[in-house]
């Protein structure tokens, strides 16, 4: 607990003031008094001595006085700072030393901060447990899809892989949105941007790698977003794979700071797509082409996404020719 208090540094530094400009105002009085020779209590040729040593002791309590009152507001403006820091996800807990009468409020808040980050993980974790636990039926009706081709039924195949696939894109949709609505509401959640555009550029290549397709970065190593790894991952990595699944050999993903606000940007020199369609393709279980496979919820879970960590998402013409996606996220 803090040793000192807010009441205690103000009403100091009140009385230094005090002591300080009754002290410079003796010596107001006396150099009038001098000046009209009315000041019987002024020894003869100390005047000067005596005036001094006011000035420097009033000069000196108001100093006194000012340190006061900066030392206790500076607890105020530490806060503040603090608060701040766990907004932009920095510091998950106020820490620091503060006045008595705002430590109470302080241990309040750290203990609610706790609660919900505890709330927050046991959110996150079961929609990983469910998540984990649709795996397995989804396995097994996708080996009996391979079973029923392996024995001519090749029309019944394609149907079950077909739901299959839609109730695992269903499900990631979901789990996305869950995911997202625990993270947006804990205040540390922050990451940065190279990193996770890193990763999935690599994973990308290697899976195109037979297309010659070339991922260009243009991503400063320093900036990051207020959201969680897991939801930038999943937005970055349905925009590169829809760029890199038109491109016809180049894509570029750049990202740059605008005020508090994250720029990402994912180009291809793909075909595009015509300005009627880019509104639709947003919205839930639409697709550019019928003939794509997906479910077309890709661009819905990063429209969803953002709009829960505070960001947007829109298409736009690329200056390489194809389609340009500008997601805008709170930077960190």
């Amino acid at each position: 607990m803090p040793s000192f208090s807010l009441r205690a540094r103000i009403f100091l530094g009140a009385v230094f003031w005090t002591l300080g400009l009754f002290a410079l105002g003796i010596v107001v009085f006396t150099i009038l008094m001098l000046r009209y020779k009315r000041a019987p209590f002024v020894i003869h040729g100390s005047a000067e001595t005596h005036g001094t040593i006011w000035v420097l002791f009033g000069l000196s309590c108001l100093i006194a006085g000012l340190s006061q009152f900066r030392r206790g507001l500076s607890s105020v403006n530490q806060l503040r700072s603090r608060l701040m820091a766990v907004r932009d996800g920095r510091d998950r807990r106020l820490d620091g030393r503060y006045p008595s009468e705002v430590q109470p409020l302080v241990d309040d808040l750290n203990t609610l901060l706790d609660h919900r980050e505890k709330t927050m993980a046991r959110a996150i974790a079961k929609a990983g447990d469910l998540a984990h636990g649709l795996k397995t039926p989804l396995a097994v009706l996708a080996q009996e899809a391979e079973r029923a081709e392996a024995a001519g039924q090749t029309d019944l195949a394609a149907a079950i892989n077909q739901q299959v696939e839609r109730m695992r894109r269903q499900t990631e949709y979901h789990l996305a949105q869950a995911r997202a609505a625990a993270s947006s509401a804990t205040s540390g959640a922050r990451c940065t941007v190279a990193e996770s555009a890193g990763a999935l550029a690599r994973t990308l290549l290697r899976l195109h790698a037979d297309r010659g397709l070339a991922i260009e970065e243009r991503v400063p190593i320093d900036l990051a977003v207020r959201c969680q790894r897991e939801d930038l991952d999943e937005m970055l990595g349905n925009l590169l794979d829809n760029a890199c699944k038109w491109a016809r050999g180049r894509t570029i993903i750049e990202a740059s700071k605008s005020d508090s606000t994250a720029v990402i940007t994912v180009d291809d020199d793909g075909a595009g797509l015509v300005p009627s369609l880019r509104e639709r393709v947003l919205q839930r279980g639409v697709r550019a082409d019928e003939a794509a496979p997906g479910s077309g919820l890709g661009l819905a879970i990063v429209r969803d996404l953002a709009e829960l960590y505070g960001g947007s998402i829109a298409l736009e013409s690329s200056p390489l020719g194809g389609l340009r996606a500008r997601l805008r996220l709170p930077a960190a």
